[in-house]
């Protein structure tokens, strides 16, 4: 699942395939298989496509109050679920991260109600323009279900892909999902196999030829 990014004159496609909200957003860490790029969350514009593609907020609504105390809000509360799920659930977890995964969750997540959209369907709404410590607190709520769940920890999954960071839920069957996402670093390693397939039969052909 994508949502089109937002800033500049290059959208960037968010994914939400890792299975839980708190670990879409650890996701977003650098891209987590691009460590060395430029912050992805640093554009107003970005977190706010980031919020209505995790569905945190429905698509339409109006975030007029998103600034860079809203940024710097994510990218703390993110790192820090990233460092304890990094960590596993060992006594020695980070318990400055762990403060403030706590003291996030603490706060009311937005008030939702179901309204008629055009067509006369129900749809989700929010009772009011919601704060950045309402939408905090859904993600920080999250991490501490994620973290306080032994079954759902021990499905926590690093993807096998070459140079990807990220870190998923794994529900398949027989728990043997290898990549966060088949299409994506899945497909990454099918077309390298492909790849290298080709070029040893090329080798083998070429060697035939000079003999």
């Amino acid at each position: 699942m994508t949502a089109a990014g937002v800033g500049g004159s290059n959208p960037r496609q968010w994914r939400f395939d890792s299975g839980r909200i708190c670990l879409d957003l650890v996701a977003t860490s650098q891209e987590a298989d691009r460590p060395d790029g430029p912050e992805p969350l640093a554009n107003t514009g970005r977190l706010t496509c980031w919020l209505v593609g995790a569905g945190l907020v429905p698509a339409g609504t109006r975030l007029t109050g998103v600034d860079s105390s809203w940024v710097a809000g994510f990218v703390e509360l993110r790192d820090c679920i990233e460092r304890l799920v990094r960590s596993g659930p060992r006594k020695d977890c980070p318990e400055h991260d762990l403060e403030v995964v706590n003291s996030r969750a603490q706060s009311p997540p937005p008030g939702i109600r179901a309204v008629r959209d055009e067509g006369g369907d129900l749809v989700r709404a929010l009772s009011a323009n919601p704060e950045c410590a309402a939408l905090l607190a859904v993600v920080a709520r999250d991490a501490v279900d994620l973290l306080t769940d032994p079954v759902a920890r021990s499905r926590l999954r690093q993807c096998e892909g070459d140079n990807c960071r990220r870190v998923y839920l794994d529900t398949s069957r027989g728990r043997r999902r290898r990549w966060c996402s088949s299409e994506v670093c899945g497909n990454r390693e099918r077309v390298a196999r492909h790849r290298r397939r080709t070029s040893v039969k090329d080798l083998e052909v070429s060697s035939a030829g000079i003999e």
